[in-house]
């Protein structure tokens, strides 16, 4: 069973940037696709990016994609979220989160991420 655990989260002034970062447990990360995914209070859970297995390919959702860079260093275990000009509307609990089939390709659908961490908190103020 891989455990998830993000930090990085806070509160930060609108136009400013924070760095999430997601650490994985087990030895197969570099197998597997991963992704950000975030919920506001009230909300349904919106995907944010996707990783493929190497890294060389990345995806964004259109109200992030110029702000947001999603990377990872499999030697490391870990996946990064940089989010540049952060709008109000990008407060949320920010998770991590696991393809659920190995050597699968990094799609933006829910369903695909079975494995999640518990979340950070990105609060920006306007």
């Amino acid at each position: 069973q891989v455990q998830l655990v993000e930090s990085g989260g806070g509160l930060v002034q609108a136009g400013g940037s924070l760095r999430l970062s997601c650490a994985a447990s087990g030895r197969t990360f570099s197998s597997y696709a991963m992704a950000w995914f975030r919920q506001a209070p009230g909300k349904e859970r919106e995907f944010v990016a996707s990783i493929t297995m190497s890294g060389l390919n990345t995806y964004y959702a259109d109200s992030v994609k110029g702000r947001f860079t999603i990377s990872r260093v499999n030697a490391e275990n870990t996946m990064s979220l940089q989010m540049n000009s952060l709008k109000p509307e990008d407060t949320a609990s920010y998770h991590c989160a696991r393809h659920r089939l190995s050597w699968a390709p990094a799609t933006p659908r829910l369903e695909d991420y079975p494995y999640w961490g518990q979340g950070t908190q990105v609060t920006v103020s306007s």
